[in-house]
């Protein structure tokens, strides 16, 4: 059984997930943002197999490179956003000085592509190229769980102001594939609260 536990992080309040499964002391980290000492405390005594990122914004990746040094662990990314964790410009953390310094960080050691299966903590988790908020945001899925990044929200969706955003594709995204899943798929977004497939169809008001 898979194990979720939420760290909201940093002064945009990210979510980063802990997931933790069927092999005692390992865990896998999606999204660990900035300020990200509640989560270091939490994954000292255990072994920190991958982490995984919906896309490479700035709140999204400022823990990785104290998390990477301290765990040596290997950093998933889509490969559209290669440039980007090494890019404070690409990555958005020159855009909000007063929110956060210059960001850089060394390349993802592995590159994500849709319908790849990564086996981790004794599951399988299934990308999906989910564009529109960033152009190389994934979404991940394990059985009824669905970690959506910026894609969609409770009742909201990801901005597409940002470099390389588009709204046809978030749209396109939502409607052609999240929204495809059984109502009962639980989405842990990248900020707010936890929703369901079936609630966002029915009460989202950016998606038709």
């Amino acid at each position: 059984m898979l194990k979720i536990e939420t760290f909201n992080l940093g002064p945009l309040q990210t979510n980063a997930y802990l997931l933790t499964g069927s092999e005692e002391g390992k865990a896998v980290i999606i999204d660990p943002g900035m300020n990200p000492g509640p989560l270091l405390k939490r994954i000292a005594n255990l072994e920190i197999e991958a982490i995984l990122l919906t896309h490479a914004h700035f709140d999204h990746m400022a823990g990785v490179e104290e998390i990477r040094k301290l765990k040596g662990c290997p950093v998933y990314l889509h490969d559209l956003e290669r440039d980007w964790l090494g890019s404070p410009k690409l990555n958005g953390s020159l855009m909000w000085p007063q929110v956060s310094p210059p960001l850089s960080t060394d390349p993802a050691e592995y590159d994500l592509a849709a319908g790849q299966k990564l086996n981790l903590i004794g599951h399988t988790f299934t990308v999906y190229h989910t564009p529109g908020h960033s152009p190389g945001s994934v979404s991940f899925l394990n059985g009824n769980h669905l970690f959506s990044g910026d894609v969609l929200f409770r009742m909201g969706v990801g901005r597409t102001d940002l470099p390389g955003g588009r709204e046809r594709d978030l749209l396109d995204s939502i409607q052609n594939t999240l929204y495809k899943f059984p109502d009962d798929v639980i989405v842990y977004p990248g900020h707010g609260p936890r929703t369901t497939i079936g609630f966002e169809k029915q009460q989202n008001p950016y998606v038709n």
